[in-house]
């Protein structure tokens, strides 16, 4: 069950219990009703919880929070220690930089039958920039795995997950509910949330973590009040709890300045009979979203395309952009359609979930990626340039049965030792796609007048 729109006041307690929201607390000295977030006794003998997500003092459009009402507090566990970080890293100088165009083959699944991974234990780090302890940078990693977390949950304190499945369902129990995460669909689980990952069998899929803010809907300017993905469309879950006991111990793992601890427990983190507030997980589907494209000439820039960003401190740039390139019609006249050549301040990492890519139909295959760093030369490859400098210009449907996106970051990102060797998934054959451009230039063209 979902609840919907996009970072509204939600209130949601379990069926099982109701009226376990505080309703009101009435005062023996002066007999007046409050609603009360932290009564002296909660119903249900409950314990109340705030979850921030801003400072306290954040203006009010900005300020995050939830209050939940829990079986037992999650201050109850035993010691963090370090444990051993796998693939995941904040560690950006581990190699050395390479400003080369970069592609990879679709990244690998472990096969269940030679080892079970969980969503965890398969998270890789392919790029990022920045700092969790300043609170100022990006993580781009892959998850591939093929076996459900039991009895151990997630937590990142050092940002926000927007999370892209492309192989594989995603069953995704959080403190305020269940999301079911399909691939063509996106969630965000925001800093300091616990969640575990059921998965059905081979998973694969992206992740963007941003530090320091959180993603919002970027704002509309000349397009008006509606458009892009729309607020309505977004949905949050809705409150659900088990009150479990775990006599061998239920793991907490902790993602904190961007290294692994893990703690004990003897209970499921998932016991919040009743929560309120603004601050959620959410799940969206990207096949709502309201796209927008040139109808007269010329080809637009990707922005337009922007579900979700996350804002630096500078007007207009941001830390982070999610952009999809979804199916849409193309009309625009004496256009090239396809993405143009481009060198860019920012840095631009793409993935597919599905499909073929318009200025890429061979070589760039859903679950594989690219980076092109900050004013690395990319665009579309020789034979989408030749096909389409001569192509007939009638309305026609572009990406249909597809769908690629793009993280986007103003951050110069550093990529990881794992994904330019360990994981072997590097195509370094990826620059001869543009090797069979050749030069069209003819200093006799003289342009009609007309």
């Amino acid at each position: 069950m979902y609840m919907s729109g996009f970072g509204n006041e939600f209130s949601s307690e379990d069926p099982r219990c109701p009226g376990a929201l505080p309703d009101g607390q009435v005062t023996q000295i002066q007999m007046h009703l409050h609603r009360a977030n932290n009564p002296q006794v909660c119903p249900y003998g409950l314990y109340a919880e705030q979850l921030s997500g801003s400072a306290f003092t954040c203006p009010r459009p900005t300020n995050k929070r939830s209050w939940l009402y829990r079986i037992l507090p999650s201050v109850k566990h035993k010691p963090f220690t370090p444990v051993y970080c796998g693939n995941i890293t904040e560690s950006w100088n581990e190699v050395e930089p390479d400003p080369n165009q970069l592609r990879w083959l679709p990244f690998t699944i472990p096969k269940s039958l030679d080892k079970k991974v969980d969503f965890v234990s398969g998270l890789n780090t392919i790029c990022g920039a920045g700092d969790a302890k300043s609170r100022n940078g990006i993580g781009i990693h892959m998850y591939t795995c093929n076996t459900s977390m039991t009895d151990r949950c997630f937590n990142n304190s050092d940002g926000d997950f927007l999370i892209v499945p492309q192989q594989g369902n995603l069953l995704i129990t959080t403190e305020f509910g269940k999301m079911m995460v399909e691939p063509n669909e996106i969630c965000v689980i925001q800093q300091g949330m616990r969640f575990t990952v059921d998965v059905y069998g081979e998973t694969r899929g992206y992740i963007l973590e941003v530090y320091g803010a959180h993603f919002e809907l970027p704002d509309l300017g000349p397009i008006g009040a509606n458009g892009l993905a729309n607020p309505r469309d977004f949905q949050c879950p809705a409150a659900w709890y088990e009150d479990r006991t775990v006599h061998t111990g239920y793991t907490v793992i902790n993602k904190y300045q961007g290294k692994l601890f893990s703690c004990q427990q003897d209970f499921s983190p998932f016991n919040v009979v009743a929560w309120h507030g603004n601050y959620t997980p959410y799940k969206y589907n990207l096949e709502k979203f309201m796209a927008i494209n040139a109808v007269a000439f010329d080809h637009a820039d990707p922005s337009i395309f922007t579900v979700l960003t996350a804002k630096s401190t500078r007007p207009g740039v941001a830390i982070a952009d999610f952009v999809i390139f979804p199916p849409r019609w193309g009309v625009a006249e004496n256009t090239f359609r396809p993405p143009y050549y481009h060198r860019n301040c920012m840095s631009e990492f793409m993935g597919l979930i599905k499909g073929h890519y318009e200025a890429k139909e061979e070589g760039f295959l859903p679950g594989g990626g690219s980076l092109h760093s900050m004013m690395t030369p990319h665009g579309p490859d020789a034979y989408c340039f030749e096909k389409n400098s001569m192509a007939d210009l009638e309305p026609e449907r572009v990406a249909e049965g597809t769908m690629a996106f793009m993280f986007e970051s103003s951050f110069s990102m550093a990529v990881t030792k794992w994904a330019l060797e360990t994981c072997q998934r590097l195509d370094k054959t990826y620059y001869q796609c543009w090797e069979p451009l050749r030069s069209h230039f003819n200093p006799n063209f003289r342009p009609s007048h007309k």
